[in-house]
């Protein structure tokens, strides 16, 4: 597998990939330089995922980088946050978040339900990236995170708090707030709310 380091010098951040015979997927325009005998290439997205690109800001294609040599990827004031990706799990993570992963780590796409992206501003269409398989997974984020575990629970946000969860949660959007006086007095926006079973990445309160 692909190893991962995250430097920094001077306030900013970047990732280092090292690669031996392995290969590495990563956001598109990600790159900065690379060594070795490394090469390049874009697999060639299917037709739905063409399809999705007329309708999302999240982008599907992405550069693959093999053989034996380092990668550096773009450098930049925000921060990342390495996730491991077990076999069996499937996660879902928040737009533009991804930013790197191992090989062995499929990407796919999910749509959020047509209510919850209508009520997020997304549209009727919101799509992100799916993962699954078994590697490391490069988040770019803009703070600290920390991981939390639901258990048949409920997680009730301000907004758009998760940026990564396991496919046994789910995400709806909705007022928080039963009634519309109590909404319109309460100053509070629309609420996030994550229910069922799983793992997931927010960001952490500080």
């Amino acid at each position: 597998m692909a190893t991962f380091k995250v430097e920094h010098a001077e306030g900013m951040r970047w990732v280092k990939v090292g690669l031996d015979d392995d290969d590495v997927r990563t956001e598109r325009g990600a790159l900065n330089h690379m060594k070795g005998a490394v090469v390049m290439d874009v697999p060639w997205p299917t037709l739905k995922a063409w399809w999705v690109s007329l309708f999302s800001d999240e982008s599907l294609l992405r550069p693959r980088y093999s053989g034996t040599g380092t990668v550096y990827l773009d450098s930049t004031l925000g921060g990342y946050h390495l996730l491991k990706v077990t076999a069996g799990e499937r996660w879902i993570l928040d737009t533009r978040c991804f930013w790197a992963s191992d090989g062995e780590v499929q990407l796919s796409i999910h749509r959020e339900r047509m209510r919850t992206a209508f009520r997020a501003g997304e549209g009727l269409f919101w799509y992100k990236t799916a993962l699954k398989g078994a590697g490391q997974v490069v988040l770019s984020v803009d703070g600290p995170v920390e991981e939390l575990e639901l258990r048949d629970d409920r997680l009730v946000t301000d907004g758009p708090f998760v940026i990564a969860r396991t496919a046994g949660i789910s995400m709806r959007v909705k007022r928080p707030a039963k009634s519309l006086v109590s909404y319109w007095l309460s100053g509070q926006k629309l609420a996030y709310v994550y229910e069922g079973t799983g793992r997931q990445i927010g960001r952490a309160h500080v």
